[in-house]
């Protein structure tokens, strides 16, 4: 069966987070993690078929819904998960602050690496926690922990690390080596893993593998809180439907504490779409990973083209960090949106002059998007660009510099 992701979705007035942020502009959204495609059939037909029911009242997990999942984790992870260590949330986000108000307590250390999804920057202090950052580094074409750096980071305090696997916005695939070197630092400190494994399922590379945290081995399993949800993968974010697999049982009553009282249930809606993806979502999934990889490959070859701008190779996500710092610009994001292209600023990520642009769209969306930087840059060209790229290079250079192979403490 053949899925349709060329065809442009209008989504103007429809009250679009992605959208309305240019609504009467002339800009082209590649910001928000929300892909521009018609969610998978299946969900759409179940949605309405749930709809024709027409009673929307509290609701438990459905016991088939918990079954797909604890099927689906073994199949593609060989992860054998127990129902009752699955606890359903209403979005991903929700699960990164749970854990931040579950683990430790007032005034400990929350670390984790940069860049990285901005809420990971937010949750500690939200929940009175310090905030502690080290920085990914450079390896070639793609970014690596610093453990040396991560290590020096902790304190007597560091109770909890926050990890994004598969990592946003640096599209890695973490091997079962850099897993399990990260996993024995936080044993030896005795810290507990939050691992946000969304983008699980949308791996781009035919030759890796996503590992979930808690699988490198039964004392790891222990400290792990693992996030997960369809909402990346099946393009249903609005809908609200995620989850924490969380073994140890001790943990989990920890975390469900902290969730009590301000932690919503999950919506009828959210259930029947998580279902109906997980189930019956299959083949529009493949042909999206399709679609996906030949927009990543189409991404990876413009910016290359693109003087000042460059970006290491995306195994996993829709989504692509492109360095911008050689570039001459002051305000990187704010100069594209000017061109009619809208990017996430990678200062919100702890990655000053970076910027991230969401692939998951129509390919003639996409090209539109990279004529309109190019032409940018085009355009500053003719006014003086060379001088501001020579001094970008001499400042990049410099024994302070920001080198191109690695962010600073500072970001």
């Amino acid at each position: 069966m053949g899925f349709d992701f060329d065809t442009p979705v209008d989504r103007k007035n429809t009250s679009s987070l992605k959208w309305d942020k240019y609504a009467g502009r002339d800009v082209e959204p590649m910001w928000v993690a929300d892909m521009d495609f018609l969610s998978p059939p299946a969900v759409i037909e179940a949605l309405h078929r749930r709809v024709e029911h027409g009673v929307f009242g509290y609701t438990l997990p459905p016991a088939e819904l918990v079954n797909v999942v604890v099927s689906r984790l073994h199949g593609r992870y060989g992860w054998a998960v127990e129902p009752e260590w699955i606890v359903w949330l209403p979005g991903l986000v929700t699960g990164i602050n749970v854990a931040c108000r579950a683990v430790g307590e007032f005034g400990d250390d929350v670390v984790t690496a940069v860049p990285v999804y901005p809420p990971f920057l937010s949750a500690p202090k939200y929940s009175r926690r310090n905030l502690v950052t080290a920085p990914h580094v450079r390896d070639g074409d793609r970014w690596v922990f610093d453990l040396d750096a991560l290590e020096r980071a902790l304190t007597p305090r560091s109770r909890l690390l926050l990890l994004c696997s598969p990592q946003n916005p640096l599209g890695r695939v973490f091997s079962r080596k850099e897993l399990t070197e990260l996993a024995a630092l936080c044993e030896a400190h005795d810290m507990v893993i939050c691992s946000d494994e969304i983008h699980c399922e949308l791996v781009l590379d035919g030759d890796k593998h996503h590992i979930p945290t808690a699988t490198l081995g039964p004392d790891i399993q222990r400290r792990c809180i693992t996030l997960m949800a369809p909402s990346k993968t099946f393009n249903v974010p609005g809908l609200g439907c995620s989850f924490a697999v969380i073994s140890h049982e001790a943990l989990r009553k920890v975390f469900r504490r902290a969730m009590a009282g301000i932690v919503p249930m999950v919506n009828a809606l959210g259930f029947t779409g998580a279902l109906a993806a997980y189930r019956d979502g299959g083949p529009w999934h493949e042909a999206l990973l399709c679609y996906l990889r030949t927009n990543r490959d189409t991404t990876e070859r413009e910016v290359a083209r693109l003087p000042g701008l460059s970006m290491t190779h995306v195994e996993a996500t829709y989504l692509a960090w492109i360095d911008a710092r050689a570039a001459g610009l002051e305000h990187p994001a704010a100069f594209f949106e000017q061109a009619g292209v809208g990017l996430s600023d990678g200062e919100a990520f702890g990655g000053a002059g970076f910027l991230r642009l969401n692939f998951g769209c129509p390919r003639a969306m996409l090209l539109r998007s990279l004529d309109r930087m190019a032409g940018a840059l085009e355009g500053m060209a003719a006014t003086g660009w060379q001088e501001r790229l020579s001094r970008a290079e001499t400042r990049l250079a410099s024994p302070g510099g920001a080198g191109p192979g690695s962010l600073t403490k500072d970001t």
